[in-house]
């Protein structure tokens, strides 16, 4: 369905996105995830051609067998809409304050199916029903303001999914949403894909919300792809230390929280750099506690399992210690 191959972005002397491969099967979730400045939504924004004009990009983005890189606009909105929904960010913002909600979803309708027009009204109130808005007529005449933040979402989700797209972009939709919300979006997505044979493409920061909604997972650091797999098999067992990281600052899951209640929160040292600050070699190798003297290079891709390949020179799992650490053994031994 999607398949990435060599792709990088850059702007101006800085390259901003670096991935040697990454693909989505038809009807499967791949989650990507990583903190503000890795690279999840400029990825992700690449497949559509919504990227700052001053991006440029190289490589290949291929979509059900069609490359998409350098394509003209024209083409690409044949693409967007009709063949990829996208799922923003602020539903507030993606809306139109002016209009009301059934509306704004008939307009996609219109814009991107074959619905005659007699049959716009009926449909637009069937995908307001898909996604489990209650009493959806009354919804429909309805502006954005009247609605809550998990009930605009939900309206952006039917919009995404009025033209029966083989690919679902889902660009942090759940960030500004409580919790108990952001589960019920997060079943309703996975329960579309599933009704559907529908790809998805999730990005977020928070590997909670990925480990809930994707069956896969690409972890990004600084542009680059440090880690890939099947999701269960990169939580339980991760190999690249960014991504250990990640999963030691997740409190877990609300049922799991209560052990953790008076223990101090673990942290990653550090933020991610600006572009023009990251060393040469392992973009993580600022900011990681396992560096050692190989991570000054670009590390490989290592093959773990047959789908889960991850880049570090000291992955989770060995015994080669970092520097500092062989420094404090030898000053302990007699």
């Amino acid at each position: 369905m999607l398949e990435i191959n060599d792709l990088k972005i850059s702007i101006g002397a800085h390259e901003i996105v670096s991935i040697e491969h990454l693909s989505i099967p038809a009807g499967r979730r791949l989650g990507v995830v990583g903190e503000s400045g890795s690279g999840k939504s400029m990825t992700a924004m690449s497949i559509i051609g919504l990227l700052p004009p001053e991006a440029v990009v190289t490589g290949s983005i291929k979509f059900d067998g069609v490359e998409m890189v350098n394509r003209s606009e024209r083409d690409l909105s044949k693409y967007r809409g009709s063949e990829i929904g996208t799922i923003f960010q602020d539903p507030l913002r993606a809306l139109n304050p002016t209009m009301r909600v059934g509306k704004q979803v008939g307009e996609a309708l219109r814009l991107h199916n074959t619905v005659p027009k007699n049959e716009v009204k009926h449909r637009t109130v069937q995908l307001l029903d898909q996604v489990q808005l209650p009493d959806p007529e009354t919804m429909a005449r309805r502006y954005p303001h009247q609605l809550s933040g998990g009930q605009r979402q939900r309206v952006l989700i039917a919009m995404a999914i009025s033209c029966d797209p083989k690919l679902l972009i889902a660009d942090e939709p759940t960030t500004a949403l409580d919790v108990t919300v952001q589960k019920e979006i997060l079943e309703l997505l996975a329960g579309l894909s599933q009704e559907r044979d529908m790809a998805v493409l999730f990005v977020s920061h928070d590997l909670g919300v990925i480990q809930a909604i994707s069956d896969h997972v690409a972890v990004l650091y600084g542009g680059t792809l440090v880690e890939t797999g099947p999701t269960d098999q990169i939580v339980v067992s991760p190999r690249h230390r960014y991504t250990e990281a990640l999963i030691s600052v997740n409190p877990g899951h609300p049922e799991d929280i209560t052990a953790s209640l008076g223990q101090p929160l673990v942290t990653i040292k550090g933020s991610v750099p600006p572009l023009s600050a990251f060393l040469p070699g392992c973009r993580f190798r600022g900011r990681c506690p396992n560096v050692i003297d190989e991570c000054a290079t670009e590390p490989p891709i290592t093959q773990a399992t047959a789908d889960h390949t991850f880049k570090c020179w000291n992955p989770v799992g060995t015994t080669v210690l970092p520097p500092s650490a062989d420094a404090e053994l030898a000053t302990e031994r007699p």
